[in-house]
């Protein structure tokens, strides 16, 4: 006899997951978001595996719907986050001069 359903236990972590994420993304200052970019693609993709477990081990219909509806927006997120931190990196190359010409006049 269940005291509780799991249902109800897994919309608890849910909002709870929110909760503490919501508080996390906005309390890093700005000027570090973007280098933390790479960091939470890892996290991002514990999340995938994590979401595909839900999808494959649950019985019901909306568990699986929302399983692999987490898959589908944790994959955006580490594609998202791959692109920013590529631009980040790239702001930070040293661009080529061109060199020099020869008809200039010092």
């Amino acid at each position: 006899m269940d005291i509780v359903s799991p249902t109800i236990i897994n919309l608890i972590i849910f909002v709870l997951a929110i909760y503490v994420g919501f508080h996390v993304v906005w309390n890093v200052t700005p000027a570090l978001h973007t280098p933390l970019m790479a960091v939470t693609n890892a996290i991002s993709a514990i999340v995938i595996v994590g979401a595909m477990l839900a999808a494959g081990l649950t019985e019901g219909p909306l568990a699986k719907t929302m399983g692999v509806l987490a898959v589908a927006l944790a994959a955006v997120n580490v594609f998202g986050g791959f692109l920013v931190t590529r631009r980040m990196l790239e702001m930070f190359k040293k661009k080529e001069r061109p060199a020099p010409s020869k008809d200039a006049k010092p």
